[in-house]
């Protein structure tokens, strides 16, 4: 799903809901705007369901939605203010999508390049193979021939090898999610994300308890969702300050969880600045990186080159050096 998409579709539809429209007829022409894809099937399916009398809830359980949004849809209908919950479901995703667009550039650029420099060195071994073995196949019944053919291909391999690994960790969601909290520019979006998940349910009225029982859930397989889980039984055990809850935390860091403590009972506003500071972070960091890529990747593919033709020239030249001597 493209977030900017959807959080531009919320705000229209929050628009017309202000301006009197009833929810099905806003629904139905604002897909009929859209262009053809999941996301418009599924919100088509959703106004069928609506327009048929099927309860918001029944309506939004098949959908193939995030579950945040069905979550904040019901909220905000059951408190009256559903234009209110589109337009804060609009600006979530909207920021979501400014980071994870930039996020999505650290993990692409790296396996262009990758894959890049498995092309050149497999260019690199098929010629010079070729033209070694093609131009010295008379000596191969020579014993001091050296075994370059074998030496020629080590580069090749370990770069396959390396692009292999980068797209399964990109392909395989539970292996994304795990480096999703261990990497640091993604940690911090990461943070980012959850503290706006608990910022928008609390700011709707969500109860706490309720709140970090769904940011669990969203975040189950990773690493976060265990410490998410002891937060909700020291809340159980009595313990209600943020300061008392996340005081073992490992995942979410010290400035996390005093940003959200300096906040006191308001834990609306401490997520709230959570969220802004960890976005500011991850967005500094991923340009930063972004902006540096480009020599890093040049100096890569040239330190590649050197260490693959520097070495098979010296033993060549060794090698014709002890032909001529004999």
């Amino acid at each position: 799903m493209k977030y900017d998409e959807f959080a531009f579709f919320n705000q229209q539809l929050a628009a017309m809901l202000r301006d009197g429209i009833p929810l099905e007829g806003a629904l139905r022409r604002l897909c009929q705007e859209m262009r053809v894809g999941a996301l418009r099937a599924e919100l088509q399916a959703l106004e069928a369901d609506l327009a048929k009398g099927t309860p918001m809830a029944a309506a939004l359980a098949p959908r193939q939605l995030p579950e945040l949004y069905k979550r904040m849809i019901l909220v905000g209908v059951k408190s009256g203010d559903l234009p209110g919950a589109l337009t804060m479901l609009a600006d979530y995703f909207q920021r979501q999508n400014n980071v994870w667009t930039r996020l999505k550039g650290l993990m692409v650029y790296p396996i262009i390049v990758l894959v890049a420099a498995f092309l050149l060195a497999c260019f690199l071994s098929f010629i010079l193979g070729t033209f070694l073995w093609g131009n010295f196949a008379f000596l191969a019944n020579n014993s001091r021939v050296p075994t370059i053919w074998a030496g020629l291909w080590v580069s090749p391999v370990f770069l396959g090898l390396t692009v292999l690994a980068a797209l399964i960790a990109v392909a395989v969601p539970t292996i994304r999610r795990g480096l999703r909290w261990r990497l640091p520019t993604f940690k911090e979006a990461s943070l980012a994300q959850v503290a706006s998940v608990m910022w928008l349910m609390l700011k709707n009225g969500v109860p706490l308890a309720d709140v970090l029982a769904f940011v669990e859930q969203l975040e189950s397989g990773t690493i976060a969702a265990k410490e998410v889980s002891q937060w909700r039984r020291q809340l159980a055990s009595g313990r209600g300050k943020f300061s008392e809850m996340a005081a073992a935390s490992r995942v979410f860091p010290p400035l996390f969880v005093w940003t959200v403590a300096q906040a006191g009972e308001d834990l609306t506003t401490g997520f709230q600045r959570a969220a802004e500071l960890y976005q500011n972070r991850a967005i500094y960091r991923s340009e930063m990186l972004l902006y540096s890529f480009l020599p890093c990747s040049v100096l890569a593919l040239a330190s590649m080159i050197i260490i693959q033709v520097v070495p098979l020239v010296g033993t060549l030249t060794s090698f014709l050096t002890s032909i001529s001597g004999d």
